[in-house]
């Protein structure tokens, strides 16, 4: 197993400005990071990945898309330019030395129609992301698809819809990333639907149901790391947690004592159960 800490607990700036972060990321005795991508720009990456490297961090990356970047948007030249605003996201990520790209790309967050989504919509996003992962593959990365709640999403908003979702686009560089946050929301069993997405799941975030530190919650994680058993998942377990440094996440209140605290706190509780 691995073990990894999101940069977005820090906010949405990801530059040099975090290179003591890093350090102490490294020195808790994380494996690697998750980085969001929101810039770009290839460029401005080069000095984080040369810091990644300096320090021994492996490196996987995320992003979002916003109203502008609608893969499912009624508009055709907005879905063309929402795919290659994600290739775009691949290339920096290569620059990164990521093999992973992860998160709820498939259609926009907080944009809604006020309706399920339509048969149509459902298949702009299938082949949309089928020519993304086409490109992902070509750089040796794989995308790590995510769903949301309710209230942030409604393409995929569960575990059975985007198990579906991924296996229609049925690409080899096309996989889960399993949240627990949005599941502690909206599945009956967390476990269950870990060990029904199995070898799907490239990837998975911890975390809490308030999102501050991991095992202070209500989230069932003796359900969630005996499910992680049952599928004989050994890759990467990462901690997201957000903080009022991140404003598109809506938390107004500190949850936590400091950063340090919730990354030694979680790591600890996390390591404790995977560990034997």
């Amino acid at each position: 197993m691995k073990y990894s800490m999101n940069l977005l607990l820090w906010g949405n700036q990801i530059d040099d400005t975090l290179f003591p972060t890093l350090e102490l990321i490294k020195e808790i005795g994380f494996d690697g990071v998750e980085v969001p991508i929101f810039n770009t720009n290839p460029e401005h990456w080069f000095s984080f990945r040369k810091k990644l490297d300096d320090l021994g961090l492996q490196c996987e990356t995320d992003t979002i898309c916003g109203p502008d970047t609608h893969l499912i948007s009624p508009d055709p030249a907005m879905r063309r330019s929402t795919i290659d605003h994600l290739k775009k996201v691949l290339d920096c990520s290569l620059v990164l030395g990521a093999t992973r790209l992860m998160g709820p790309f498939h259609s926009a967050l907080g944009v809604f129609t006020g309706s399920p989504a339509t048969q149509e919509e459902w298949q702009w996003g299938i082949e949309g992301i089928r020519e993304v992962a086409d490109y992902a593959e070509s750089l040796d990365i794989t995308l790590g698809l995510e769903y949301l709640n309710r209230f942030e999403l409604y393409l995929t908003s569960c575990g059975d819809e985007l198990i579906r979702f991924v296996d229609e686009v049925n690409h080899p560089a096309c996989k889960i990333m399993f949240d627990t946050f949005h599941a502690n929301i909206e599945e009956k069993n967390i476990g269950d639907t870990i060990r029904k997405a199995g070898d799907r799941i490239s990837f998975i975030q911890l975390s809490e149901n308030d999102r501050s530190t991991p095992g202070k919650g209500n989230v069932d994680w003796e359900g969630i790391f005996k499910a992680i058993k049952d599928i004989r998942y050994d890759g990467w377990l990462s901690i997201e947690a957000f903080s009022p440094k991140l404003p598109v996440a809506n938390i107004w209140r500190k949850m936590f004592d400091s950063e340090e605290q919730l990354m030694r706190d979680g790591l600890a509780f996390i390591k404790g159960n995977t560990l034997h």
